[in-house]
């Protein structure tokens, strides 16, 4: 029996792992998304319950006291969380990933060192990157969460002499750890290293603009994830080893494919101190910048525009996340499908603020997920649309990636609604996205605009097109 309980663990292990790569693999189609997310949340059960049932864990009351503790935490977040949220909850949860990792390591250097027993190479090691990667983690989410939040200012923030205080606190950290090497005894070196750790994570966020969010909430969520990996080989925990590779590697590939979508490299948004200048223009109805004006509309012109015409491409934006407008959209939607109108929703890899966030919103409005297509599929269809439809998107939309050269986003790959016959544009005023550039799109003659919050003038829009 004694020997079989250590195998039987390992064999859960086996099938929480394997339902882990199953689940991540679901998460890949927003049809399939919701299943992979219960089948990765069924092996993470079994594999807590067979870390549970190891002789090694011996306080399961403090345990059952954490898992309450947590469970009514992620409860209360879950429900008063609004989906626009969404992307600083994750930030924060990548934070605690990460802070849950070093505390391991903290904790298993401080246990050795107490009971005077030598620390192994491998072990020390493992140790002293599962701090410096859970600590940057950590300070560098909340870092994240407070510019998504609006707590400090969305604009890269740069102090003086930061790249050399970065390069000083770098080779701190690299002096600590070496001396821990040799001489692995020395509780206030260790917490001097964790310290450099935790100033790393604020170092490495603040200087990077609000418009890469997006990308930085992906590479922290991959650094929670190796983090977590490093964790595994601190307490020899081959289940952690897994789960942590695979969110670390996950994350890493998502952090790609944002970059690839953005036409920028990993290191122009590590330190290229994008979308920072973030202009005003006109606040409504016709107004001009220079010797370029637009055009606006009301709602009543915009439901003829829409009610009369073929097929209709809606681009959501995160101006329809923030005015909580995704149901309308669908009424709309669905309005003109009743009058015979096609409707399709072209998405963006990285429009809204995090991955997949326009259609989480939609799926929340039962938006049919056919109904949904990415960049590429829409691209070729909209030169053929007889309106496309932007609500509160700007950047992901603007002409200027494909004409400008020297455009801060010329090269990036964007909906092409210009190309559509008519472009009805829904935004409360002028003022530029994340990016910080001005949107081209506005000024085209097929673009028309209509002033005023998503929700409500998509709302004066449904109420329009019912009258036709």
């Amino acid at each position: 029996m004694s020997d079989f309980v250590p195998t039987g663990i390992q064999l859960t292990y086996l099938v929480a792992a394997s339902l882990f790569i199953l689940g991540l693999k679901k998460l890949g189609s927003p049809a399939t998304a919701r299943n992979g997310n219960v089948i990765a949340a069924v092996g993470m059960l079994l594999a807590i319950v067979a870390t549970l049932l190891d002789q090694q864990v011996l306080n399961y009351q403090m345990i059952l006291v954490g898992l309450a503790i947590g469970a009514g935490i992620g409860a209360i977040a879950a429900y008063k969380v609004q989906m626009t949220e969404m992307p600083q909850m994750v930030g924060l949860l990548n934070g605690l990933g990460g802070a849950a990792s070093a505390l391991i390591a903290v904790a298993e250097f401080w246990r050795l060192i107490e009971a005077s027993q030598p620390i192994p190479l491998d072990v020390n090691i493992s140790i002293l990157l599962d701090v410096l990667i859970g600590g940057v983690t950590l300070t560098g989410s909340f870092i994240a969460f407070a510019k998504l939040q609006g707590l400090i200012s969305g604009s890269p923030i740069k102090l003086p002499l930061q790249q050399p205080l970065n390069l000083l606190l770098l080779v701190g950290y690299i002096v600590g750890s070496a001396y821990l090497i040799i001489t692995p005894d020395s509780l206030p070196i260790f917490f001097g290293v964790v310290g450099v750790s935790l100033v790393l994570g604020i170092m490495f966020v603040l200087p990077i603009g609000g418009g890469d969010m997006p990308v930085v909430i992906s590479l922290l969520n991959s650094l929670s994830g190796i983090a977590a990996a490093a964790a595994g080989f601190v307490v020899m925990n081959n289940m952690l080893i897994i789960a942590g590779a695979l969110v670390g590697a996950s994350g890493l590939i998502l952090t790609q494919i944002m970059c690839k979508a953005m036409n920028r490299s990993l290191f122009s948004v590590l330190f290229g101190a994008f979308g920072g200048a973030v202009a005003g223009g006109a606040t409504g109805g016709t107004g001009a910048t220079g010797e370029q004006s637009v055009r606006s509309i009301d709602a009543e012109e915009g439901a003829m525009m829409l009610g009369y015409a073929r097929n209709v491409v809606i681009v959501p934006g995160y101006g329809m996340a923030v005015a909580q407008a995704q149901h309308s959209v669908r009424e709309l939607a669905d309005q003109l499908e009743r009058m015979g109108v096609d409707v399709k929703y072209a998405i963006h890899p990285v429009a809204g603020r995090m991955p997949g966030h326009m259609n989480v919103l939609l799926a929340e409005a039962n938006v049919a997920y056919t109904q949904l297509y990415d960049m590429d599929d829409i691209n070729p269809q909209l030169e053929a649309a007889d309106v496309a439809l932007v609500i509160g998107a700007n950047d992901v939309v603007n002409p200027a990636a494909r004409s400008d050269v020297n455009s801060p986003i010329y090269g990036m790959p964007i909906l092409e609604v210009d190309r559509a016959k008519q472009t009805i544009v829904i935004k409360r005023g002028m003022s530029t996205g994340f990016a910080g550039v001005d949107n081209e799109l506005f000024y085209k003659e097929k673009t028309t605009m209509l002033f005023g919050s998503a929700k409500d003038m998509v709302s004066k829009l449904v109420s329009e097109v019912k009258q036709l």
